[in-house]
């Protein structure tokens, strides 16, 4: 019963907390999205205030125009004298050039029938001239009331503007009217650079201008037939079927009676002034996405400060319970401690052992390498001692017979030439027995390659004079000294060159070329051979201990593995790549030598 009553207090109290965090979550998410909402407002007022100004400005910069227009001689002569040739050219020629220090779109000139007489389009393609507008509200207006003012597509050219009419009177009376186009186009771009939702439209709820195309000629609302008949009858919107148009605000799913609406997956704040004197109404939006993520920001800070502060409560009641049971399994825990302490140090003796004996494996396996090597040019050497020892026997017969007719000078010079017989078989056996016999190199140091590559190629020399072989080597000097051991490095060397001449040889080829380079980053020896190269197949394996190429049993297949190892010992790097003109190309590559600091001398400045 008692664990049953524990739980239901546990399950109560998950559901009072859950409560309070849900709370927390919505309180804090209604706060922070109604603020955020009222400047968001506040953002739509600025804006649509800034865009009416500019609007207003861009109507009055061309309002005057007409007006003025409608003053010059060469207009009212050519209205009152209507159909004269030098008039219509006068005035064609004047609204040209009115329209180009103007920049407005276009200016014209009707009649008191609404037909055209001259234009600043009068040699352009889509001419104004001879077209009746007398159907278009600018020009009823005007002849009405003196002034007139419409936003349509043009019916001529099929390019929407605003149209500005006054009329012209003579002494009589009416005598024609003066319209200036004005394009509005380049208000809608920047709304659109700037990213704006803005749009214009008129007093029919329709779209004529906005920064977002798929706003263009779409009702704010459904029509009615009553507001579809004049827009058809003016032509306001030619071409364009405005009843087939869905409407922005069923489209976009706005909410009637609030300025929240909903465009594609994103929630804007809609708002609206009115331009005066044409009913047009002003629009801008701006996405909620913003408040609504901040406000979702701001809910979850509210639950998890919430969830912290009921945390923070439980924590101090449960803390003493807490303590009891870390003091329980401290004790328990040290325990373990000290039975793993043991262990632990089992198990690093264990290891001591082992890297020991891999140590002494490594090195046994270096000095086997270094064995097979030996062998594989164990007759090159015995050749090479052998002679020095036959021309030798044959010196020293020679001196006695010499010594026996007293020939004192002749037994010098044979004696001289045993010596020197002597000295090269020492200087092979020495180079010999150093290779073979140290184990432990000691720690890396500089080292100078040029004195390395010359030990290892005397090594091999014989074993490449046995075979008819040629070893070039072609390094410039000074080279700088590179970190590592020589006789590493030497035995890394004779190991390649051992593979070299190998592969020189079963290609019927004499010649071995060795080069080094130095940069910044390191020294680069490269080994070259004329051989049949590596096949793709085996390619992969090279590097691997005990594989070998060679069917004759005379490597271990230690050597190149072995070589590699070593040279990642001082950082450097071995790579096998084909040849330019063919065979094998071995690149060794060193790191430099840190260069030590120039002793100070006493007189100097430290």
């Amino acid at each position: 019963m008692l664990p049953r009553a524990i739980e239901r207090r546990h399950g109560l109290a998950s559901l009072v907390i859950f409560a309070l965090v849900v709370m927390a979550a919505l309180g804090s998410w209604q706060l922070a999205f109604s603020a955020r909402l009222n400047e968001v407002g506040r953002q739509v007022e600025d804006r649509l205030t800034l865009n009416l100004r500019t609007v207003e400005s861009e109507i009055a910069r061309f309002g005057y125009l007409p007006g003025v227009i409608g003053k010059d001689n060469r207009v009212t002569t050519l209205l009152a004298a209507t159909g004269s040739d030098p008039a219509i050219a006068s005035a064609n020629a004047y609204l040209q050039s009115v329209r180009a220090m103007s920049g407005a779109d276009e200016l014209y000139v009707l009649d008191l029938g609404g037909e055209t007489l001259a234009a600043s389009n009068w040699n352009e393609p889509g001419s104004f001239v001879g077209h009746n507008y007398g159907f278009r509200p600018y020009f009823t207006d005007a002849i009405a009331t003196g002034s007139g003012r419409f936003y349509a597509v043009g019916v001529t050219t099929g390019k929407p503007g605003y149209f500005l009419a006054i009329r012209v009177d003579g002494a009589s009376g009416p005598i024609g009217v003066v319209v200036a186009k004005v394009d509005m186009a380049p208000l809608a771009a920047n709304w659109a650079a700037a990213g704006e939702r803005s749009a214009i439209a008129d007093h029919d709820g329709v779209v004529f201008l906005s920064g977002d195309p798929s706003w263009i000629y779409r009702p704010l609302q459904p029509l009615p037939d009553t507001a579809l008949g004049p827009i058809r009858t003016e032509r306001r919107y030619d071409g364009v079927d405005i009843a087939a148009n869905l409407p922005l605000a069923e489209a976009t799913g706005a909410r009637h009676g609030s300025l929240v609406i909903e465009l594609g997956e994103e929630t804007y704040l809609l708002g609206s002034r009115p331009i005066d004197p044409d009913g047009w109404r002003l629009i801008s939006a701006l996405p909620l996405e913003p408040a609504e993520r901040e406000a979702t920001l701001i809910g979850v800070l509210g639950a998890l400060a919430t969830l912290l502060g009921v945390g923070a409560l439980l924590l101090a009641r449960q803390r003493r319970q807490i303590v009891r049971l870390k003091l329980d399994q401290t004790a328990l825990l040290e325990k373990r401690v000290a039975e793993r302490t043991s262990e632990l140090a089992h198990e690093v003796e264990e290891r001591r052992r082992a890297e020991a004996e891999l140590r002494s494996t490594q090195e046994n396996l270096i000095h086997t390498a270094k064995l097979a090597a030996l062998g594989r040019m164990s007759a090159a050497i015995v050749h090479e001692v052998s002679q020095p020892l036959s021309a030798l026997d044959t010196t020293l017969a020679a001196a006695d017979r010499h010594a026996e007719r007293q020939a004192t000078h002749d037994v010098r010079h044979n004696l001289g030439n045993a010596r020197a017989l002597l000295r090269r078989m020492q200087r092979t056996v020495k180079h010999l027995r150093s290779f073979s016999s140290r184990r432990d190199p000691g720690p890396p140091e500089a080292v100078g390659i040029a004195g390395v590559l010359e030990a290892a190629i005397e090594i091999v020399a014989p074993q490449a004079r046995d075979t008819g072989i040629d070893i070039a080597l072609a390094i410039p000097e000074p080279l700088p000294r590179v970190r590592g051991n020589a006789l590493r490095l030497e035995q890394v060397f004779i190991n390649l060159l051992l593979n070299a001449i190998d592969a020189t040889r079963a290609a019927g080829e004499t010649g071995i070329r060795i080069t080094a380079e130095a940069d910044p980053e390191g020294l680069c020896v490269t080994i070259a051979d004329p051989g049949p190269g590596i096949p793709d197949a085996v390619r992969d394996r090279l590097f691997e201990p005990f594989f070998t190429t060679k069917t004759t049993g005379e490597s271990l297949g230690l050597g190149l593995s072995i070589s590699r190892s070593l040279l990642e010992e001082f950082g450097g790097s071995l790579s096998l790549d084909p040849g330019p003109g063919g065979g094998t190309r071995a690149t060794v590559r060193l790191p430099l030598a840190p260069v030590p600091a120039r002793p100070v001398r006493a007189e100097e400045p430290a």
